[in-house]
Formats: C-alpha cells, sequence, structure tokens
C-alpha cells in the first residue's frame, strides 16, 4: 500500500504543476496582453496632453473616421468614478458595461480621454474556459490512474467472495504493471496454500475411513470369531495362526498410522531451518546394506571416491532413500542400482530398477498422496503415502524428487543442493 499512496501522490502532484504551468504559460503569452491594448492609449493620452486644449479636439477629429474605437474628450468634472477613485495620466481605467461593451479612460490635464463605448475582447470569455479545462485534465488524469486500480480491487473482490464460497480453484491474474500486483500474488499464494491443506484434510480423512476400516472390519470379525478358537477341542496351530492373522491387521494399522503421522508432520516447510553437514555418502551406504537382507536382487553402489558432505537432516534423507530402496525391492528382477552424481551445484542421488516401469498415465499422479499404481507384478500393495513423503522431504530440503520410467527401467532420482 505505501507503493499505491507514493505513485498516487506523486502522479497528483506533478500532473497539477504540469498542467497548471502549461496553462499559465499559454495564457501569459497569448491571451493576457491588456498592456499591450493599453500602450496606444496611453500614448495619444500622453500627445494630447502636450497640446493646448483647443487643437485637442482638432486633432482628436482625425480619428472620427474609425467607427470601432470612438474617441471623445471630456471634463475631468463630467466624470464621476465610484469609490472615490482618481484618474491619473499614467493609468487606463476601464468600466465594463453591461452589454459586453466597455470604455477606458484616461487623464490628459483638466480632461478625460475616454475611448468607447467598444466591445470587450472576446479572448476574455475564455479565461473561464481554461479553468475548466485545467480542471477537466485534472480530473481525467486522475480517472486514467484510478480506473484501472479500482476495476482490479473490484478483480480481488470477486476472487475473495468466490475463494468464501468455497471454490478453491480460483486465482487472480493481473498485468504486470497494475499497482495491486503484488497483494494478487500474496492471494494467489495463499490460495495455494489453503487449497492444498484441504486437498490434504480430505486425503487424511479418506485414508482413515477407508484404509483403515479393511483390517479393523478383519479384527471385529475376528475378535467375533476366537471363542470358537479358544474351546478345548480346538487345534493350537490354528488358534496361533489366527492370532498371528490379528497382530499382521494391527501391524498394518500402526504402519498406515505412522506414515500418516510422518506426512502431516511434513506439511507445512519451516521457515529458516538450518541443517546439520551430513555424510551422503556414508548414509546412502549404511541403508543399501541394512536393506539388501530383504532383497533378492543385489543392490549395486556407485558413489564418489571421496564423501560427499551436503547440507541436510539425515533421518530424513534416510527415510527418503529407504522407501526408494523399498519400492525398487518390490519390482526389480535382476538389479537394483544407486547412484551419486554431482551435476552443476546439486548432487543427484539415484534409484533403478529394470523392474515392468511405471505407465505413462500414472508418472505425473505418483507423486500424490495416497495414489496407487495398479502393478501385475505386486497388485496394489502398499497405503500410497511413500512417495508423497518423499516429495514433502525434498521440499523440506530446497530440493525436489524426479521420475524418469519406461518398461524394463524406472530411475527416482533426489535432487540435493551441494555445500556451498
Amino acid at each position: 500500500m505505501k507503493r499505491l499512496f507514493v505513485s498516487l501522490y506523486l502522479l497528483l502532484s506533478l500532473s497539477i504543476l504540469g498542467i497548471g504551468w502549461t496553462l499559465d504559460s499559454l495564457w501569459y503569452h497569448n491571451v493576457d496582453d491588456s498592456a499591450a491594448e493599453d500602450a496606444p492609449f496611453l500614448a495619444l493620452a500622453s500627445l494630447l496632453s502636450e497640446m493646448p486644449e483647443a487643437e485637442r479636439a482638432r486633432h482628436l477629429a482625425k480619428f472620427e473616421e474609425d467607427k470601432t474605437l470612438p474617441l471623445s474628450l471630456l471634463s475631468a468634472s463630467q466624470v464621476a468614478l465610484s469609490n472615490n477613485e482618481s484618474l491619473s495620466s499614467g493609468r487606463v481605467f476601464t468600466i465594463a458595461l453591461d452589454d459586453d461593451k466597455e470604455m477606458r479612460l484616461v487623464r490628459v490635464g483638466e480632461q478625460v480621454l475616454m475611448a468607447g463605448p467598444m466591445e470587450i475582447d472576446p479572448r476574455e470569455n475564455l479565461r473561464g474556459l481554461f479553468t475548466l479545462f485545467f480542471y477537466g485534465l485534472l480530473a481525467g488524469v486522475a480517472l486514467l490512474w484510478v480506473w484501472p486500480l479500482s476495476r482490479d480491487i473490484r478483480i480481488l473482490r470477486e476472487a475473495t467472495e468466490a475463494f468464501g464460497r468455497a471454490k478453491w480453484d480460483t486465482r487472480i491474474a493481473l498485468s504486470k504493471r497494475s499497482q495491486v500486483k503484488s497483494l494478487a500474488d500474496t492471494f494467489n499464494e495463499m490460495a495455494r496454500h489453503i487449497s492444498a491443506l484441504i486437498e490434504n484434510q480430505q486425503h487424511l480423512t479418506n485414508a482413515v475411513s477407508h484404509e483403515i476400516r479393511t483390517p479393523l472390519a478383519r479384527l471385529k470379525f475376528a475378535l467375533a470369531l476366537l471363542p470358537g478358537y479358544c474351546g478345548k477341542d480346538n487345534d493350537d496351530e490354528k488358534l496361533t495362526q489366527f492370532l498371528a492373522d490379528m497382530q499382521l491387521d494391527i501391524k498394518e494399522m500402526e504402519q498406515l498410522l505412522s506414515e500418516l503421522l510422518t506426512y502431516a508432520s511434513l506439511e507445512a516447510p519451516k521457515e529458516g531451518l538450518k541443517f546439520e553437514t551430513s555424510n551422503l555418502s556414508a548414509l546412502t551406504r549404511q541403508v543399501a546394506q541394512r536393506l539388501q537382507s530383504l532383497s533378492q536382487v543385489p543392490i549395486e553402489l556407485h558413489l564418489p571416491e571421496k564423501d560427499v558432505q551436503v547440507p541436510a537432516d539425515p533421518s530424513l534423507i534416510e527415510r527418503a532413500l529407504q522407501n526408494l530402496i523399498t519400492n525398487a525391492i518390490r519390482f526389480a528382477h535382476t538389479r537394483i542400482g544407486i547412484e551419486l552424481v554431482r551435476v552443476d551445484n546439486e548432487w543427484h542421488l539415484s534409484v533403478e530398477d529394470d523392474g515392468e516401469g511405471i505407465p505413462l498415465a500414472d508418472q505425473g499422479k505418483i507423486f500424490e498422496p495416497f495414489y496407487r499404481v495398479s502393478s501385475s507384478q505386486n497388485g496394489n500393495k502398499g497405503h500410497g503415502l511413500g512417495l508423497a513423503i518423499i516429495k514433502r522431504i525434498m521440499q523440506r530440503h530446497k530440493g525436489k524428487v524426479s521420475l524418469e520410467s519406461e518398461p524394463g527401467k524406472t530411475r527416482f532420482t533426489l535432487h540435493m543442493r551441494a555445500r556451498s
């Protein structure tokens, strides 16, 4: 708003000064020349004052042919002025008449030289028009500034009202020259963030109502059948297997709740967060060695000879890398490759497998929460939060995660800033 105030103040101030100065100059040089008009009349009066009174009338008769400028000599006693004013020989006194005419008087010794009555100079009426024109220009300049501003504010108001009616996709598009462009950008950023929060809330609600409902229903059903397995004639092996299935359902709910809490904790980026310097090479080796025991295919490491140090939260990077390797283990046929290379001012940590690949239609949605790709190899397992968590972890680190996939090759890459 400070920019708004300064621009309005400067615009109006400079407009008033510029337009006023221009019109005043035009008036002064082209209209207000009364002194030049009075000069011949004063010269004639000066010439007559040097003559005897008897010769003045005879000399003045030479001008009678000019009907546009009637001239006559009167005795000073015949002229009475209002407000006790007196005539002088060096000053022209003008009397305006009612019929757009005027008379001019000047003292000539004991007489008065009178010119008129004669038509008033029509340019005198232009002074009022110039004044109106001046203020009209000011109003026009103000309108040129106020109208776009009013239009943009109306757009802001309508967008706010639409957003208040739960139209979460409402955005404002203004010209780069708009005085409220920064306000519109702030609104769009706010709308984007609120839309993401509401979408996440809906996803979480759907997850709680759908994902937990299935194992919970199985548990309720198992509890209803449990008394039948606890009789004297029941097989202990069947009872043990029955209880183990119940434990699996409980573990599935615990795992889902853990991922939900992790995803929610990464929802809002922390401003001014400073990471410690982490050994990315050592962290990658540790995670790969720990998960090798769960994989039937070898995990190949391709790391730089010198350890790589990056500013990061090691626990979060470990979680992201673990999710990627776990996914690769599910889909890989013969190998899993992990590579760490530097590209410009970034370190790229990639996890690649030779599985069936991700369909092109799913690649744009793969990082959305609770989105799962149907795979002929591993069915539709998981809760669809692993890659969404990775995306938020990389956003927390001011980086990103990318995907390249085709049949026989799928590569996920974590992009992290190199230490400056």
